[in-house]
């Protein structure tokens, strides 16, 4: 329940065992390495050699895996689940696969396979852009041959715009040039222009002012009847040669998981050489300096002891340097890291909200539904959904605590598919009101000052937690000046206004009153401390006329009123149109029950999503300023990831450990 306390490290390990050492720290995923711009040695021995190439072999070949994968994706016949998005892969095969010569000469079966479909893809391509050109000419039963070269007159082929036709021909007829229509396509006709070569250049000028588009045959011999059926064979030959490379593609993709095991071999490979080639170095040792947490450390400890040549040392962090933030949780609290991660890590002097955040964000949630059917069938959901997903379920099991809330909340407030219990199943009514406190739509003020009331709970527990931190760490002139005295301002004025409108005894009205007076002095003279005197009660009348600004933020929750008076809302309109289809009788009871299964799976869908957004933004908006500096720098260690593949690495490292794969 806190942020992971860090230390800094410096291991040092001689060339030759660099990448074993790397590969051993990669497999355990403890340490992150820092690079040379962000290693504190290079900026105190500036000396120190750093290699600073990119490993362009490893990256060459995770490319080419890459494209071949993608090549292959269209023709892999077994679909991944949404449940499982990873080959399970065991180590056997996996240590098989990298060190073996299988998967590159597949690789360069798939590569040489994809070159020749884009070689017969293009091919293809162009013969039916020249069978498009032939076409208009078909008709042609001169050799095409026999339109060049000619002594003392010049041939031209080409197509000549229908509304630019009779223009043209009348034209050339005045220059003393001829013009015979072959055939036409679309809106061009096909002709050839014969003029004697003294007339080549006027018949041009003629022909580009009527958007004419020359036609070449280069390299072709014989008529276009029989140029069309040469073509056709070829692009029929061309067609059946690409099928038969398809085909094959299709069974190297029956072999695709050797590709992916090496892919993201290569993948890891790549990030563990870029970590040794960016670390500072001499002309023997490579210094890789980093974070570790602090109870891993005696775990790095071990590990760098299995190398002779290699040692770690704990070292002093560099002042103002930023230290990486991991939380830590116990496995009940664990699920509502999504939430912290979501906003963005602490700083490392912030408190961990997450175990603070977990009871309000399961509460809050529940109330926006308020019902507790919809919450039943949430937990059937996502019963089932864990079952079934092979991986983090984090997520899934916050979800699940925050339908056991909204259960609770539902059976309170009496909300069970809406009102479907009253219209549909009236038997059931005195259960229903057995379980419930209170109508929200009967009593809504009920609901409204609910609402007001954990709204402003949660902003207070907020205060007092930022009071508590600061306090126990240490800085407690922040703590009571800045905290300390909100809190008591705030709870004095808070209790000094439920005495005043009659909600506890008038006579604790001008107690409270007076004790609200002292943190009132107190921000104004001591909340703001930098500057004159001037300055400071300036900035200090400012400060607490903030007041109103809290005010808002406990107004702000009056969205867990609305979202669960909507989801109620909506609830009852399905089951108002439900209950007028079913009057029409047989075929109105099936679509009733359609209507009705159709609608409220709806409601649980829009109404969870805006639960959930809503929420979490009460926690990032109204509670985690009051204590929160956050923009801490996410812990990276350097570890083994796998995209395409789910491998067990916690036995030690597989594969090879270098580049000689």
């Amino acid at each position: 329940m806190a942020i992971s306390r860090m230390t800094k490290v410096m291991i040092a390990a001689h060339r030759s065992q660099a990448a074993d050492l790397l590969e051993a720290l990669q497999a355990a995923g403890i340490v992150e390495v820092l690079d040379a711009e962000r290693a504190m040695v290079s900026k105190d021995w500036p000396d120190l050699q750093i290699e600073g190439r990119r490993p362009r072999d490893l990256e060459e070949m995770r490319t080419r895996l890459e494209r071949a994968l993608a090549f292959l994706k269209p023709y892999v016949d077994e679909k991944r689940s949404i449940f499982e998005p990873r080959r399970p892969v065991d180590r056997a095969e996996y240590g098989r696969v990298v060190s073996g010569a299988e998967a590159l000469e597949l690789l360069a079966q798939v590569e040489q396979t994809q070159s020749e479909m884009d070689r017969l893809c293009n091919q293809c391509e162009n013969l039916r852009g020249t069978l498009e050109m032939l076409k208009p000419w078909r008709n042609l039963e001169t050799p095409v041959e026999e339109l060049r070269g000619l002594d003392r007159a010049v041939c031209v082929a080409g197509l000549v715009p229908h509304q630019h036709y009779e223009d043209v021909t009348e034209r050339l007829a005045e220059l003393g040039a001829v013009v015979q229509q072959v055939g036409g396509s679309g809106m061009v006709f096909a002709c050839l222009i014969g003029c004697m070569k003294e007339q080549a250049g006027e018949v041009q000028k003629v022909l580009r002012s009527a958007d004419f588009e020359a036609v070449h045959f280069e390299g072709m011999t014989g008529t276009v009847a029989e140029l069309i059926e040469k073509y056709r064979g070829q692009l029929e030959e061309a067609r059946a040669a690409w099928k038969q490379a398809e085909q094959r593609a299709r069974d190297l993709a029956c072999r695709v998981s050797v590709l992916e095991i090496l892919f993201d071999h290569y993948s890891n490979l790549v990030r563990r050489e870029q970590a040794r080639m960016t670390s500072p170095a001499t002309e023997s040792v490579i210094l890789l300096e980093g974070w570790v947490r602090q109870r891993d450390y005696q775990r790095l400890e071990g590990l760098v002891a299995q190398f002779d040549a290699a040692s770690v040392v704990p070292m002093m962090p560099a002042e103002g340097e930023e230290v990486p933030v991991e939380i830590d949780n116990p496995p009940s609290v664990r699920p509502f890291e999504t939430i912290t991660r979501l906003y963005g890590m602490p700083h490392p002097t912030d408190v961990d909200p997450t175990a603070f955040l977990a009871p309000f964000f399961a509460l809050f949630f529940g109330i926006c539904l308020t019902d507790a059917a919809y919450g039943l069938v949430m937990i059937g959901f996502l019963w089932w959904l864990m079952r079934k997903i092979k991986g983090d379920v984090k997520f899934f099991r916050m979800l699940m605590v925050c339908s056991v809330t909204t259960v609770v909340a539902g059976a309170l407030t009496g909300g069970w598919c809406g009102d479907a219990i009253q219209v549909f199943f009236p038997a059931l009514g005195p259960a229903r009101e057995a379980l419930m406190v209170f109508d929200p739509l009967e009593k809504p003020m009920y609901f409204f000052v609910i609402s007001l009331v954990l709204g402003y709970l949660q902003i207070i527990f907020g205060v007092g937690l930022a009071f508590w931190h600061k306090w126990r760490d240490g800085r407690r002139q922040e703590a009571l000046w800045d905290h300390g005295t909100w809190f008591i301002w705030l709870n004095s004025l808070t209790l000094f206004g439920l005495a005043k409108a009659g909600y506890m005894p008038a006579v604790l009205a001008p107690i409270f009153g007076v004790i609200a007076v002292a943190p009132a002095v107190g921000i104004v003279l001591f909340s703001e401390r930098e500057g004159g005197w001037g300055v400071r009660i300036g900035m200090g009348a400012y400060n607490l006329f903030s007041t109103v600004f809290y005010v808002g933020d406990v107004l702000s929750y009056i969205r867990l009123m609305a979202l669960g008076m909507v989801t109620a809302g909506f609830g009852m309109a399905i089951n108002e149109i439900v209950g007028q289809v079913m009057a029409l009788g047989v075929l109105g009871w099936i679509l009733g029950a359609v209507i009705f299964v159709g609608g409220h799976v709806f409601n649980i869908a829009n109404s969870s999503l805006s639960a959930f957004v809503h929420t979490m933004r009460l926690q990032f908006v109204e509670f985690f300023t009051k204590f929160l500096a956050g923009g801490g720098k996410q812990f990276d260690p350097l570890r083994k990831e796998y995209q395409h593949i789910a491998v067990d690495d916690t036995a030690g490292p597989v594969g090879p450990a270098t580049s000689e794969t």
